[in-house]
């Protein structure tokens, strides 16, 4: 069961996300109009509607759980990213399908985000990894089989299928592989994964 939190700026927000967060496995322990009621709750998880860059500028990393961040604002995406160990990005529009991809991967430890939210977030955080291993945060077991699946030309339809995954879920991997190897592209994970020998042909 992952106990979820919803913080949002104003009630009608917050409804409708709650209508949306309906899922078995999900226990929604409280809605929050500010971060700092939230971070009095005991959380697994808070999705954030944040109004402003300077609200999450102001966040205490230390006394908040992984945050899934709903924004049309890569500024704001980039924000979060310095000061949280875990998170997540998706748009204000996203499906009820992808919120609950996005907590269960978020709830599994992964990294998840639409891609463009976060281009300029990968531009400043890429850095060569021709050297060795240990300078990329490692992959988990399932990243590394959709990794292996993508060098061998699969399209996303084909690893979900290969691995009984959705298509959704295949591309919050894709862009936590995309994250962790510091690249944008499919051509570039995996030249970066062949180079320090995560892709066996």
């Amino acid at each position: 069961m992952i106990r979820i939190g919803i913080a949002a700026p104003n009630l009608p927000l917050r409804l409708g996300l709650r209508s949306l967060l309906t899922d078995e496995d999900f226990l929604l322990v409280g809605e929050f109009a500010t971060l700092e009621n939230a971070a009095a709750a005991e959380l697994d998880l808070l999705v954030l509607v944040a109004s402003s860059v300077d609200e999450i500028d102001a966040l205490d990393a230390s006394r908040l759980p992984p945050i899934l961040l709903l924004t049309d604002d890569a500024q704001q995406a980039q924000a979060l990213s310095t000061r949280q160990q875990a998170w997540g990005v998706l748009p204000l529009n996203a499906s009820e399908e992808e919120l609950i991809a996005a907590i269960r991967a978020l709830g599994e430890g992964l990294f998840v985000g639409a891609p463009a939210l976060l281009k300029g977030l990968w531009r400043q955080t890429a850095r060569p990894f021709a050297r060795n291993s240990s300078e990329t945060e490692q992959l988990s077991v399932r990243e590394m089989e959709v990794l292996q699946m993508m060098a061998r030309g699969l399209a996303n339809k084909q690893i979900a299928q290969a691995l009984s995954l959705s298509e959704h879920t295949v591309k919050f991997h894709l862009s936590s592989i995309y994250a962790k190897l510091g690249v944008a592209s499919r051509t570039e994970a995996v030249s970066v994964g062949t180079r320090l020998g995560l892709i066996t042909m």
